[in-house]
């Protein structure tokens, strides 16, 4: 018996350890993806931004972060205050038996959390793109997985008061996806758009990236990934009932992703006559964004159709908030912000433990916070140090004036 439990720890830790190893690999889509869709004179600072932001979430989470989110807590509203990671699980702890004994390593549960804090920052880093200065974006960053991402995620999946009120988010639309839009948004709002982005009159000008390939391969990276993302929610593999669900969570992930590729493409098709391509990216991403907060209750149809619905909803998305001039040149705040609180209500149509007024609250919460926090810090960076490069180092490009040096120098002019 005692070899079976520690069989079951092992195979289970291993599960979380290569979950967490493919939403690392997440952090390579999203590099991909946003260096896919500025343009070339931009491209150098938007990949140093993304594996900078990598580096800095893995460090503050390990400091303080995972600790807030995951510690005892002054109350269900109030976390803990600690540092460092503790130790891990001893033999006589697992074999303990029981609901309480660990079944897997504290470690292998760190290590997939860090790396859910490193997405989350990687949805700011693509609104932002190309006019923000790059040490101002990595300052909100430690303030953002050190401080702000714990609090809410303490809320929730660190037993808070959202878990406490039967908040439903299996795998994140909310406590990732919509708090890194939001903090997003905040940034956004004060940046303002790219020049050239908006005529005097209103007028909505396409700003197109400079690789489209490197584009779609984020989106198949991140598309891989995020079987890590859901899959390894489900925290367990050892067993038979659990085995299947992570099938199931795999299954619906994936045909969420098919649904929201092929509804954005019909749905880009009728509003502009073209199949447009970045549409279908988002549509991907869309359809996997909205099926992560709920991912094993629906049945392989339904979660095709909830990504569908995310699908639609990201194309007027985008169309609306540049109608609103809010400039995200990645769709990042339509993608995993919308369609995450899409995500977040589409649980109802699935979970018979769900509550709509439970979910809209837990939407309210985490919006209000993200936003809140985030708004004052980006303001005392922007008074420390600024936000926004010059007008001219707009102009020529954030890789010469952030990085010295250029993406394609054999082929662009920085100009």
């Amino acid at each position: 018996m005692e070899a079976v439990t520690e069989m079951k720890y092992a195979l289970d830790t291993f599960y979380f350890l290569v979950s967490g190893a493919l939403v690392m690999w997440m952090a390579a889509g999203f590099a991909m993806l946003e260096a896919g869709l500025v343009r070339a004179k931009n491209t150098a600072e938007i990949l140093t931004k993304n594996i900078v932001l990598y580096a800095v979430a893995c460090i503050m989470y390990m400091i303080v972060g995972y600790n807030i989110m995951y510690g005892d807590g002054v109350n269900s509203v109030i976390p803990s205050l600690s540092f460092l990671l503790g130790g891990d699980n001893t033999v006589e702890e697992v074999l303990a038996g029981g609901e309480d004994a660990p079944y897997y390593s504290n470690m292998s549960d760190f290590f997939f959390q860090v790396v859910f804090v490193a997405t989350a920052m990687s949805i700011v880093s693509g609104a932002v793109a190309e006019r923000m200065k790059l040490w101002a974006f990595l300052a909100f960053a430690v303030v953002m997985t050190g401080f702000i991402y714990p609090v809410q995620g303490f809320w929730k999946w660190g037993g808070g008061f959202l878990d406490g009120l039967g908040f439903l988010d299996f795998a994140g639309s909310g406590v990732v996806h919509l708090a890194g839009a939001t903090a997003a948004l905040a940034g956004v709002l004060l940046l303002g758009a790219r020049k050239g982005k908006y005529g005097p009159n209103g007028e909505v000008n396409a700003i197109p990236g400079a690789n489209l390939p490197l584009a779609t391969l984020g989106t198949f990276i991140l598309w891989l990934g995020w079987f890590g993302f859901n899959g390894g929610s489900e925290l367990k593999v050892s067993d038979v009932g659990e085995a299947n669900a992570v099938a199931l969570v795999f299954v619906n992930t994936n045909m969420a992703a098919a649904g929201g590729v092929v509804a954005a493409l019909i749905t880009a098709r009728l509003l502009f006559g073209k199949a447009d391509l970045t549409m279908a990216l988002n549509g991907a991403l869309a359809g996997l964004v909205a099926i992560t907060a709920e991912p094993l209750a629906p049945t392989p149809l339904l979660a095709t159709v909830v990504g569908a619905v995310g699908g639609v909803l990201v194309v007027f998305s985008i169309i609306t908030l540049d109608k609103l001039k809010i400039d995200d040149p990645v769709g990042a705040i339509s993608v995993h912000g919308v369609v995450g609180i899409w995500g977040l209500l589409a649980v109802t149509l699935s979970n018979e433990e769900s509550s709509l007024l439970s979910q809209l609250i837990g939407i309210g919460v985490i919006f209000a916070w993200v936003f809140g926090t985030a708004f004052v810090t980006w303001l005392i960076i922007k008074a420390v140090m600024g936000l926004r490069v010059s007008e001219e180092e707009e102009y020529n490009g954030v890789d010469l004036t952030e990085c010295g040096l250029e993406a394609y120098p054999e082929f662009t002019s920085s100009k």
